[in-house]
């Protein structure tokens, strides 16, 4: 196991040296998320829907979709080099390319989480400072079940022809069952209540994250079977 985690940390750092040059993938990411952060707030009604209702949706639904630009790409830049042949012929675990892309992923996912929540608090005037803490703790849990799903069905839909329309295809109903729990205990922390009283919901999003995280690295292998 300290094998598999040690070549998966190297894989990371290799997709992550590929990142931080090119910055491409994080860039399209982070204007696409304040893009929708402004298109959100000038669309916004405050007479008929307060800010602390609406920001839990805004943030969730540019999480979502921004996230994917990453995701998409953790396996199309393998690509026009066929680098994953490199990998699958390497003495590699399977299992390790895929925590590997599956922990770059997260990186990237985080980073866009860390711009957008404070934009979002700022263009929405949300007092974080008592609960920032915890919001991140809900980022991070959500950000590690939309990625563990999101990298599989990448791996999957890389070699299609249609990559860029199956992939958000295949993983959004997958996203649901992160997105709701995770939606619902920022709706409860920015409203002011006790993080406790988001204690239900933060089990149910424990509870996914396992099973997607498990689920997922034991299907990857099978990916990659033809």
């Amino acid at each position: 196991m300290v094998e598999v985690l040690r070549d998966a940390w190297l894989i990371a750092k290799k997709d992550l040296a590929i990142e931080f040059r090119t910055r491409s993938a994080f860039f399209s990411a982070l204007v696409f998320a304040l893009l929708g952060i402004v298109i959100f707030y000038f669309a916004w009604d405050s007479s008929a829907v307060s800010a602390i209702d609406l920001a839990p949706g805004v943030l969730w639904v540019i999480f979502t979709f921004s996230g994917m630009l990453g995701m998409h790409r953790s396996f199309s830049v393998e690509q026009p080099d066929r680098g994953i042949d490199g990998l699958l012929a390497s003495p590699v675990a399977r299992e390790s390319i895929f925590l590997g892309k599956a922990l770059a992923n997260l990186v990237f996912v985080v980073a866009v989480q860390a711009v957008a929540i404070p934009s979002v608090a700022l263009f929405y005037g949300l007092p974080l400072g008592n609960v920032w803490l915890p919001l991140a703790g809900i980022a991070l849990l959500a950000a590690i079940g939309l990625v563990s799903v999101g990298t599989l069905f990448s791996a999957m839909a890389v070699n299609t022809r249609l990559a860029e329309l199956l992939l958000p295809m295949l993983s959004l109903p997958f996203f649901v069952p992160v997105v709701i729990p995770a939606a619902q205990a920022t709706a409860k922390l920015m409203s002011g209540r006790p993080v406790g009283d988001a204690g239900a919901w933060l089990k149910l999003l424990l509870a996914f994250d396992i099973v997607f995280v498990v689920a997922c690295t034991l299907a990857y292998p099978f990916t990659l079977e033809e």
